[in-house]
């Protein structure tokens, strides 16, 4: 049943992004998406006691958080750069480690945190051990927005 949703999900998300829809184009979808399925669908999906309606759900949260995590980069983003573009540069990086512990309970959760916080302009997951953060901010105010809302929203999605 995972192997058939995750083959399908790889085929649709295939013919999204190339954009040609022959035959051709359509067999070589087909024959990646199994043969990917195939070799690394355990990973994808690590409690297979979930009932289809739940993934359904997850699925539908997950649009919301990808907005939400959109519009968090493109404010690191102005962030960094007016750290860059300021005249007393020195005084704005104020470079640290912080260490937090996320709350989330499975690996997917933690890395699906992992790849937010890395995506983030201005951070850097540095070490993930069991749900304890080691992440790298380049000043006060990045490391602030470590601790906020990210993890509780990453937890949303997933939620039973």
């Amino acid at each position: 049943m995972y192997r058939a949703l995750v083959f399908l999900l790889l085929l649709i998300t295939w013919i999204v992004l190339s954009g040609l829809i022959d035959p051709f184009h359509i067999g070589l979808g087909v024959i990646s998406s199994a043969l990917v399925a195939w070799l690394s669908s355990d990973l994808l999906f690590e409690d297979r006691s979930a009932k289809l309606i739940h993934r359904l759900k997850q699925l539908a949260r997950l649009p919301g958080y990808l907005i939400w995590l959109l519009w968090q980069i493109v404010l690191a983003n102005i962030h960094v750069l007016r750290i860059s573009f300021s005249p007393k540069i020195n005084d704005q990086i104020q470079p640290q480690i912080v260490r937090f512990r996320s709350g989330l309970e499975t690996d997917f959760e933690n890395y699906v945190l992992a790849q937010s916080i890395t995506l983030t302009p201005g951070t850097v997951t540095l070490d993930i051990d069991k749900d304890v953060f080691t992440v790298h901010a380049i000043s006060d105010h990045a490391a602030k927005g470590l601790v906020s809302s990210m993890a509780q929203r990453v937890k949303n999605v997933f939620a039973e």
